[in-house]
């Protein structure tokens, strides 16, 4: 074990030794000043150049200039925001030429450490495609620019080229560069912006205007439009490969999920997700159109040259489209009583109206009934843009119950063809109607009020006399007032009008009315009433209408009963 550990020891000491001559004899054949070598990077005058910018990092790019007596240079961020500057390093003393250096990348290092005045020429901070022009420094020995992103890792485009002039490498954006709305409409956006010198000088034809549309922010460039809409589609792709996971149909083909591919491309590119850009045209004048209603869009152009690969931003505009034309919606006030008509021309037309029960159970009942002879009507109602019932409403009573909810929308349409002269009620006051309607709060209740079983009247021949005749008809488990109103047949109205079922005492004169009754039978089967109407005029034939007058919902009218009293008795 001794042995063992002093041949170790041995070991080590021989290894330190060579490593130690190794070093002396590498600092021996290296320069003086000479640093260790960092990753650098020179830039070529004339030439677009792509740099990658890591977050959180400085890049550096050096170059240099002969016998130039200005310079012109261009940082285009992709789709972040950055910070960029331009200074010129000048040596205090030239290195010595007998002096050899293992690479040329170690150049700038020297430069940059070694001894000398540094001269910050230019910085800019955003996301804006920035330019400096300038003079050159005549004692400039390299010239170091430096790029940092703080947000994100990203890419910048840059350009170099000797003279004040402006380079073809990116269009030209003219001095007003905001995008002018003209107009907005409901589906659709007119642009316009001021044309850039580009197009029209002598190679304007490879230049075109890119329009783009998203609804989450304007976007400071081309390239971060391009990269925003493939990220969404790499998210669409991998919805599409979970979705083909899960879903295993072996009977269809490739040529299938490659179509599904090319549709969800497609949509990934709509004014709702992704950015929608087009390029093509060399108008200033554009419309964007196949937009949301009622929702707020963010424009943005940009100039593009199609050899090279470059584009110039406009500064983007925002625009809210018109919302759809919202109907107007009357409100229904406590036990109201209303006649709906639908007077426009056309096969449907509709009307809105909402509704607020009172007391803390907020209970209602609403009532409609349809008074036209073969129309429908549809009735439709919501709360907080929940749909709690649909219904249509015929000949027959509709009573709807709400209940849990502060307000209710109501919405009637009309279904079919427009109603006829012969098909609408003509009411009290000249007024048309094709459907009646009522709402009232219904307290303590805990549903809609029960109705007859029928709604026929019976007469008794063996009880009718000349001065008299015996009336029943069906009532409800419920206490509730009825009323019986009679007038001479052929005195007053016409049968149509006499008729209609949506006619309620409101529209009958007080001296017809002759017998008012409460009633109640907890067994529906044996829910009975009569009356006896006397003081009649012998062989005279009398119209008979019973109406169950109910303190909720509108009054339930039975159908009209003519009777003739005996002529001799």
């Amino acid at each position: 074990m001794a042995l063992a550990s002093l041949y170790q020891c041995v070991v080590a000491v021989l290894v330190l030794f060579w490593i130690a001559s190794l070093s002396l004899a590498h600092s021996s054949s290296a320069p003086e000043n000479e640093v260790t070598l960092r990753p650098t990077a020179w830039l070529s005058e004339g030439k677009i150049t792509t740099v990658t910018l890591p977050k959180g990092r400085t890049r550096r790019m050096y170059f240099t200039l002969r016998k130039a007596t200005a310079l012109s240079l261009t940082v285009s961020p992709c789709d972040s925001s950055i910070e960029w500057s331009l200074a010129a390093r000048t040596l205090k003393d030239k290195p010595l030429k007998s002096q050899q250096w293992t690479s040329k990348k170690s150049m700038p290092e020297m430069w940059w450490r070694g001894p000398g005045t540094e001269e910050k020429i230019h910085t800019f901070s955003g996301s804006a495609l920035d330019t400096y022009s300038g003079p050159a420094s005549p004692h400039a020995s390299v010239y170091i620019l430096k790029l940092h992103s703080k947000q994100q890792n990203t890419r910048v485009t840059l350009y170099l080229h000797q003279g004040l002039g402006p380079s073809d490498a990116f269009p030209v954006i003219p001095a007003d560069r905001k995008v002018h709305t003209l107009g907005v409409g409901m589906t659709s956006v007119s642009l316009s912006w001021a044309p850039s010198s580009s197009l029209t000088g002598p190679a304007q034809d490879k230049y075109d205007y890119c329009v783009l549309v998203n609804s989450e922010r304007n976007l400071p460039s081309l390239c971060a439009a391009q990269k925003s809409a493939r990220e969404e589609s790499d998210k669409n792709r991998e919805k599409m490969e979970k979705k083909r996971r899960v879903m295993a149909w072996p009977i269809l083909k490739e040529w299938w999920w490659e179509q599904w591919e090319a549709d969800l491309e497609e949509q990934s590119l709509s004014p709702n997700g992704a950015p929608q850009c087009v390029c093509e045209g060399t108008e200033s004048v554009c419309t964007v159109s196949e937009l949301l209603p009622d929702t707020r869009y963010y424009f943005d152009v940009f100039v593009r040259d199609q050899l090279n690969g470059t584009s110039a931003a406009y500064e983007g505009t925002a625009a809210q489209t018109h919302g759809e034309a919202r109907p107007s919606v009357i409100t229904l006030r406590e036990g109201e009583l209303r006649w709906v008509t639908f007077n426009n021309v056309g096969p449907r037309s509709e009307q809105f109206f909402s509704f607020r029960p009172r007391g803390s159970q907020q209970s209602g009942l609403l009532t409609v009934q349809s008074c036209g002879g073969g129309s429908k009507v549809k009735i439709t109602v919501s709360s907080k843009g929940r749909v709690l019932t649909t219904q249509t409403v015929g000949k027959e009573l509709v009573q709807i119950w709400l209940q849990g909810s502060p307000s209710y929308l109501i919405h009637l349409e009309r279904e079919g063809n427009a109603l006829g002269r012969n098909s609408i009620a003509s009411l009290p006051g000249g007024l048309q109607a094709s459907v009646k309607m009522q709402t009232s709060s219904a307290y303590h209740r805990r549903g809609v009020p029960s109705l007859p079983s029928t709604l026929q009247v019976k007469s008794f021949n063996r009880l009718r006399g000349c001065n008299s005749i015996t009336l029943a008809w069906m009532g409800t488990e419920e206490r509730s007032l009825y009323c019986v109103y009679q007038r001479k047949q052929g005195s007053r109205r016409d049968e149509d009008t006499l008729n209609a079922s949506c006619l309620g005492p409101e529209s009958r004169s007080d001296t017809e009315r002759i017998l008012c009754k409460y009633f109640q039978e907890l067994n529906p089967k044996r829910a009975v009433t009569t009356a006896v109407i006397g003081s009649l005029e012998p062989g005279t034939a009398y119209v008979f209408d019973v109406y169950l007058m109910r303190r909720w919902g509108i009054p339930v009218k039975y159908a009209s009963r003519v009777v003739k009293t005996r002529k001799e008795c």
